[in-house]
């Protein structure tokens, strides 16, 4: 049984699974429209989660025939996953940032052999052990997992700018960290319940709760652009925080306020990681070695396959972040590239 919140003033959001992944659900929003319901995010791309994303439209008093348009925060899987089937059975567009419009071109056009010789190479020169990386050396076939073949929007999400939402005011605020073109959403209308502040805002997975999003490297076999998502996080973070919406509604969890106390945190967060990292830096370290000895939720040699790759992104943006900002370096002459603070 779909489960499904009236968050009042023609906004509901409906708890779309996830299989097997610990987050549990996206929070898929409704929005009420003079046109028709628009979805902000589908929810991931499997049977039973469409089959969920139906029931709490029935619900909601709608279908999935009945969609209007599709606004996407983010391209991940759990996102925008649903997006095409939601298209074919409505003639609905689909709405993204152009940054992470060209990632779902990118995925779809570039063959499975180039990603696996890519992610390959960048795990042998951030020093992970053969071991780690064989497996990709020998991967030749496409991956069955969704995401691989993700459906091309059709509008393009301009910052700054109000959303062909007839009868809303829903402004784009780009928030570049977690994804590129990761986007929140500023529903510019007085909160139903009154609420002091300033409108609400769909935060995706830029600002959540309770949990700190995966911030990783912005991934293109192609483009050779140094690249540093954490500062675009971070810069991000206290964007939103100006805003002081009178509520937050994110794609995981559940509805909260008072979000500039949640930015405070989350930059506090960082910081205190960044200076942990340096302590770790005292004496030159690998990627591979620095996600080796930084706290994650469970011991290193617990961490999955496809995890650990995460993780490692994960300490190559803190590394760029330390690097730009002049508290590390990389030693000369170090194959793979080993990083020190200075």
């Amino acid at each position: 049984m779909a489960q499904v919140y009236d968050h009042g003033g023609g906004v509901r959001s409906i708890e779309v699974p996830i299989p097997d992944n610990p987050l549990g659900h996206t929070l898929v929003y409704v929005v009420d429209t003079d046109r028709g319901p628009v979805l902000i995010d589908t929810g991931w791309d499997d049977p039973a989660s469409w089959d969920t994303l139906a029931e709490g439209l029935a619900a909601c008093g709608t279908a999935p025939a009945e969609i209007h348009g599709v606004v996407i925060t983010h391209h991940h899987p759990d996102h925008h996953g649903l997006s095409g089937k939601v298209r074919e059975a409505s003639g609905a567009w689909i709405a993204m940032h152009a940054a992470d419009a060209a990632i779902v071109r990118r995925t779809r056009t570039t063959r499975p052999e180039r990603w696996f010789s890519y992610m390959a190479d960048k795990l042998t020169a951030a020093g992970a052990p053969d071991a780690h990386v064989s497996p990709l050396r020998t991967a030749r076939r496409r991956s069955t997992l969704p995401g691989f073949a993700p459906a091309a929007p059709d509008r393009e999400i301009v910052p700054g700018e109000l959303l062909d939402l007839p009868g809303r005011r829903l402004r784009a605020i780009w928030t570049p960290g977690h994804t590129p073109g990761h986007v929140c959403l500023h529903l510019e209308e007085e909160h139903p319940a009154r609420l002091p502040g300033h409108g609400r805002l769909f935060s995706g997975d830029h600002l959540l709760p309770g949990i700190t999003p995966h911030i990783g490297l912005y991934e293109d076999p192609d483009d050779t652009t140094v690249t540093d998502p954490l500062g675009d996080y971070l810069a991000s973070l206290e964007r939103v925080g100006r805003l002081a919406p009178a509520e937050v509604l994110p794609a995981h969890q559940h509805t909260f306020t008072d979000a500039p106390a949640r930015v405070r945190e989350l930059l506090a967060h960082h910081e205190s990681r960044l200076t942990g990292l340096l302590t770790l830096l005292a004496a030159p370290l690998t990627p591979w070695q620095l996600a080796e000895r930084m706290e994650w939720n469970r011991p290193w040699d617990q961490i999955p396959y496809g995890s650990r790759n995460i993780a490692i992104a994960e300490a190559e943006a803190h590394l760029r972040r330390l690097v730009k900002s002049g508290k590390a370096e990389a030693v000369a002459g170090s194959e793979p590239v080993a990083y020190v603070a200075v």
